[in-house]
């Protein structure tokens, strides 16, 4: 698979609106970042929490609330909010989320910046080799 099939199935497997892979191939097509496009894409389709490093689980619980596969699954994220620690909160969010088929994946960025998008279990091994093919990283909730 070239690059660009492998942004395109990255994307894919990250959302399923047809805005984000969009958005990635135009900044391909551009020549401009289309990591940067994918992150503003899905946070524009609603898929993508975007959180600070020094963020609680409180801000994490309601942004996971708010994006579309947690909100169909109605899951108890109250456990997530027992802490002030965002990756421990995180942690917490994979395992109630694992019950529903859902795992929590990070987009890994910036030091202080903490994405996380909602995405089915069986594509977490894809999404993160899809990264790293792209020359990016994705790491489990």
């Amino acid at each position: 698979m070239d690059a660009a099939g492998e942004w395109q199935r990255l994307c894919a497997l990250l959302d399923d609106d047809e805005a984000v892979r969009e958005a990635v191939e135009d900044a391909l097509e551009a020549g401009e970042d289309p990591w940067e496009a994918l992150l503003d894409g899905l946070d524009e389709a609603g898929a993508l929490a975007y959180l600070r490093a020094d963020d609680t689980g409180m801000e994490l619980s309601d942004a996971l609330a708010q994006l579309p596969r947690v909100f169909d699954a109605q899951p108890d994220l109250d456990e997530v909010t027992d802490t002030d620690d965002l990756a421990a909160a995180t942690t917490a969010a994979d395992r109630i989320l694992a019950a529903e088929d859902l795992r929590v994946v990070r987009l890994v960025e910036e030091d202080d910046a903490w994405p996380v998008a909602v995405v089915p279990t069986e594509s977490v091994v894809e999404i993160i080799g899809l990264a790293a093919a792209v020359g990016h990283e994705i790491v489990p909730g």
